[in-house]
């Protein structure tokens, strides 16, 4: 089953359109893909994707499960806009090795490879993606990315998935307030873990909840923690973890 949908965005405003609701600047699709969200007004997320400028159009990859909420709220958006939403035959492929002619690097970073959209079946070379994740804490869609997340502390700035000269968007204003006036008090971080643990299960500190455990690979894993409380040693279920 394909993990991502591609969808269509044509129409005379399609730039306008997309500029004034999503996390980063499209100006970016001149020089290749550019990571972006869409927020709340309150600042939270609902979905984070891929851009590409495809001619006169442009190219959104989201996660599959994401997408059919996404098509609802950029159509709620839309209003008037000459913008068309469709799907397209396209499926996804990516990889860590040497980049084809049709390939655009992956903007979160280098280690994530390049992404292709073609009509064959969504595939992969088989690198080792959550290991990739963890080794640079990005985030995943549906996993250490929920509809109680704050992109800055999920580390979009680092990802290059937000811009702050950009001008407004739906929930900029929470978004901004949090970069200029407060210091992160909770964020996506990475543990060294010594043994067992799931997903979900919850962090310790001190006898306190300091946080939760998401996507493990080895002994390191994506964690999001209270960072007042993230000192020493900390326990999940029957592992102790460090902050790395």
């Amino acid at each position: 089953m394909a993990t991502r949908r591609i969808l269509r965005l044509t129409g005379t405003e399609t730039d306008d359109f997309l500029q004034n609701l999503v996390t980063n600047d499209i100006g970016g699709l001149q020089r290749g893909l550019v990571y972006a969200a869409l927020l709340t007004p309150q600042g939270k997320y609902i979905a984070d994707f891929f851009l590409k400028r495809d001619g006169d159009s442009i190219l959104l990859d989201v996660a599959a499960p994401l997408a059919d909420d996404l098509v609802r709220r950029l159509t709620m958006y839309k209003l008037r806009a000459k913008v068309e939403i469709a799907e397209t035959d396209l499926h996804l492929h990516r990889g860590t090795g040497p980049a084809p002619a049709d390939a655009l690097p992956d903007p979160r970073h280098p280690d994530m490879g390049w992404r292709a959209y073609r009509t064959e079946a969504e595939s992969d070379d088989g690198s080792n993606w959550d290991a990739i994740r963890v080794a640079h804490c990005i985030p995943e869609s549906g996993i250490e990315l929920t509809p109680d997340t704050f992109v800055l502390e999920a580390g979009f700035e680092a990802l290059n998935g937000v811009d702050f000269r950009k001008g407004c968007y739906v929930g900029q204003e929470v978004t901004a307030r949090m970069k200029h006036k407060t210091e992160l008090s909770k964020g996506l971080r990475r543990v060294e873990i010594d043994g067992p643990t799931a997903p979900g299960d919850e962090i310790l500190s001190d006898g306190k909840a300091a946080g939760t455990v998401f996507t493990r690979s080895g002994n390191h894993a994506i964690a999001y923690l209270r960072l007042d409380r993230a000192q020493g040693e900390m326990t999940a279920g029957e592992a102790t973890l460090r902050l790395i």
